[in-house]
């Protein structure tokens, strides 16, 4: 929780409280239904936590805002971000219905109700959304092309509509189609732990 608190240091009494609950009901949850490896659940706020807050570092989402976790495995992105925007609305889904059985006990335990965990494949989610976010499912094109009409025309953050993706080591080939409308940010030059050394967050606009 240190690491957290290290980062962000505006936190308030009910988001401190529930990253700090985070750690054990992760161990508690890994022991029965495996969502994070074996060797990172002793580094989960750095590995999971913190990096999911990556996103946070790049842009805010403003009240009343709709954001798509794909593929959340254990609740990662969605979950930290859940609690660092309790005014915006998350969708995390996954394909696993045990992980997805996870995301809801954990969910339900920290009381947020801005987080609703489905087992869906993304392109069968109803509705639309002002982010998609995730972490490095699949390939990036791939993961566009699965996505691309589950981002809404209507814009009411900063950055334009489109994915937010966290992704580590060298994808330049991945991303040379959408040049044009990618910003890159290096997690490094928010974070100094040696684990984000290559972790970045892209941002595509795709409205």
């Amino acid at each position: 929780m240190d690491i957290i608190r290290k980062y962000f240091t505006d936190l308030d009494e009910t988001q401190i409280r529930r990253f700090s609950q985070l750690g054990d009901l992760y161990a508690e949850w890994n022991e029965k239904i495996n969502v994070v490896s074996r060797k990172d659940i002793d580094q989960l706020y750095e590995r999971h936590v913190l990096h999911s807050l990556g996103i946070a570092k790049v842009t805010g989402f403003v009240p009343g805002s709709r954001v798509m976790d794909v593929g959340t495995g254990g609740g990662f992105p969605g979950i930290p971000l859940a609690i660092m925007f309790p005014e915006t609305e998350f969708m995390l889904v996954d394909s696993i219905a045990k992980k997805i059985s996870v995301v809801n006990a954990v969910a339900s335990e920290l009381g947020l109700t801005n987080v609703k965990a489905e087992q869906h494949r993304a392109e069968k989610v109803k509705g639309q959304f002002d982010f998609v976010v995730s972490r490095a499912v699949t390939a990036f094109p791939k993961f566009v092309s699965l996505v691309r009409t589950k981002v809404s025309g209507i814009q009411k953050n900063e950055f334009a509509n489109g994915i937010l993706y966290l992704k580590g080591g060298d994808f330049d080939d991945e991303l040379e189609q959408f040049k044009s409308k990618i910003s890159l940010f290096h997690l490094k030059d928010y974070f100094e732990e040696e684990f984000f050394e290559t972790k970045k967050v892209i941002h595509l606009a795709m409205k």
